[in-house]
């Protein structure tokens, strides 16, 4: 059953339209266009995987990546969730870059480019005696770009931006949205080298290095860059973070060459013109009842593996690939990434407590299970289908037959959270009540958490008041009424200690292969020691990537806690 704010955003952005831009197709019909052409290379059995396909869609137990259920069925549909694309050091290979990321963004993908290769600001250059402009200058015109290609002609483009650390302009990047306007169609990330947090710790100099001459341009203190991060950040939520090392001892081909960017919300490290294929399964859906007593149905959750692993192998060979560099790499590694939605429900659901150790142990466990079956799964795909193209030079060579070089990612699962009417990821419940805000140009949708108000109505404890303080606050945490156990279940995002959003991440994490992409959201009184400390954490908890929002750090966030009556906490 389809949510009202479901429905708003299918009929904003899914559904097909016709020439004169009319609906032209139900929900149930874009689930069964998708899952005819996922079928379609399914040979003898098409109609018994599209049967599944469509079940498994419909029903909301799985959702693929956005563009997938945008343009599946349709005349060149691109079904790539997001794209790594190099950039050169020569204005022919950065507006070469800038077109095929154009053509990206209008076909409904995302985009991640490091710019490290890139000639420092005020840098010769030899052909016209003139001077560089810089990393941070071609990330705006990218960014300007961006503004006018809307994805898939549906919403704007989604962009990485990542400097390494020890590149001359790192100061300009880790500031360039220090204004709150630029870049605002980025995320920015920093590279970040285990050599640069030992010298950070130890209080040692740091190198920065052209990249044109291969030379140190200037010595700095390693601390004085890190200090610039941390203060930015807890200004404006920018940069992230990325570690590199960190994810390319963990690269699956090596010998492709070494890793340098991630998809613009960091679940998939890339190798240049890599896709990311991606799907979520809805946690919610593998709950049962037990003697009253509400558990895990592993069973169907192994099952849904299934489905789902081959559904994205199958995308791998119905997409449509707009650049032959695309295809080449995209279909010799067949990388996929399986992850979960509805964790924070189904903790709920569950009666265990986001910010508890039981909590972080399930969502290890759970993580575990499914890396496991989804290995099992590409183990077969490949039996049946073969192992992927560069599999011999791989590190699951020689003695673990895969389909897919990459099973699993923990994705943001923005808009599909919403269709499949579930919490965020593996994000705790950002309020009780809140509004999300400019995620369908000026539109604004409401959401109170069903779970709360059957648990409150189970209790005796849903009335007028309750509602009321929900609404205008998005908590119950200083209601005297609400015994302390409700209370402690039911906290929110920023309510967390942010021990326990690094705790999960890092149990997910540990039995993902390709990275989990989680905003740690912080109260709004964090300090910048804090923001710090958690940076450092990361990176000893082996994390690929971390993204931190200080609440209000910006004018204008998508989450917002609720006061449905528009007082100016909204």
């Amino acid at each position: 059953m389809l949510t009202d704010n479901a429905l708003q955003i299918l009929k904003a952005r899914y559904l097909f339209r016709d020439a004169k831009g009319k609906i032209s197709e139900s929900p149930n019909q874009l689930f069964k266009r998708v899952a005819k052409y996922v079928a379609s290379v399914e040979g003898m059995n098409q109609n018994l995987w599209e049967t599944r396909f469509y079940e498994i869609m419909a029903s909301l137990e799985f959702l693929p990546n956005s563009p997938t259920l945008m343009n599946a069925g349709l005349p060149r549909g691109q079904l790539s969730a997001c794209f790594a694309l190099p950039i050169g050091d020569s204005l022919d290979e950065i507006f070469t870059t800038l077109k095929n990321a154009a053509l990206i963004h209008q076909s409904g993908g995302g985009t991640g480019y490091n710019f490290s290769k890139l000639r420092p600001k005020e840098d010769l250059v030899s052909s016209s005696g003139g001077k560089s402009s810089g990393p941070v200058a071609f990330m705006k015109l990218y960014d300007a770009a961006t503004e006018y290609v809307k994805q898939g002609g549906k919403r704007r483009g989604a962009n990485m931006g990542i400097l390494n650390v020890d590149h001359p302009d790192i100061q300009e990047f880790i500031s360039s949205k220090t204004d709150g306007g630029s870049l605002q169609n980025f995320n920015i990330s920093v590279g970040i080298m285990d050599d640069f947090m030992h010298a950070m710790e130890n209080e040692e100099d740091w190198k920065l290095i052209n990249p044109r001459t291969g030379q140190a341009q200037k010595t700095v203190k390693a601390a004085s860059i890190w200090d610039s991060i941390v203060q930015e950040t807890w200004k404006t939520g920018d940069p992230g973070l990325i570690f590199l090392d960190t994810i390319n001892r963990n690269n699956p081909v090596p010998k492709q060459g070494s890793i340098q960017c991630t998809n613009p919300c960091g679940e998939v490290p890339l190798l240049d013109f890599e896709s990311c294929n991606l799907g979520s399964l809805n946690l919610t859906k593998v709950l049962i009842k037990d003697g009253g007593k509400i558990k895990i149905n592993w069973s169907k959750l192994e099952t849904n593996i299934q489905i789902a692993m081959r559904f994205l192998d199958d995308v791998i060979t119905v997409n449509h690939y707009l650049l032959p560099q695309i295809k080449k790499i995209s279909t010799s590694n067949r990388k996929v990434g399986l992850g979960v939605m509805g964790w924070a429900e189904l903790l709920l659901s569950l009666g265990i407590p986001y910010a508890s150790d039981e909590a972080v142990n399930l969502g290890e466990q759970l993580m575990e299970f499914i890396q496991i079956k989804t290995y099992e799964s590409s183990k077969n795909l490949a039996k049946e289908r073969g192992v992927f193209l560069s599999w011999e030079e791989s590190s699951h060579a020689p003695n673990k037959p895969m389909r897919n070089a990459t099973c699993n990612s923990i994705a943001p699962t923005g808009t599909i959270s919403v269709i499949a009417n579930t919490s965020y990821s593996i994000e705790p419940l950002y309020a009780l009540a809140y509004r999300r805000v400019g995620i369908l140009q000026d539109q604004t949708q409401t959401e109170i958490n069903s779970i709360f108000v059957e648990e409150m109505q189970r209790r005796g404890l849903w009335n007028e008041k309750v509602k009321a303080e929900v609404l205008q606050s998005g908590s119950i945490q200083h209601m005297v009424s609400i015994p302390k156990e409700s209370k402690k279940l039911f906290e929110t995002s920023l309510e967390i200690p942010w021990q326990y959003h690094l705790l999960h991440q890092r149990a997910f994490q540990k039995y993902t292969d390709n990275a989990v992409s989680k905003t740690i959201n912080l109260p709004e009184g964090t300090t910048v020691k804090e923001i710090s400390e958690i940076y450092k954490k990361a990176w000893e908890y082996g994390l690929k990537g971390i993204t931190i929002y200080r609440n209000n750090s910006r004018t204008r966030q998508v989450l917002q806690k609720c006061n449905f009556n528009n007082t100016a906490e909204c």
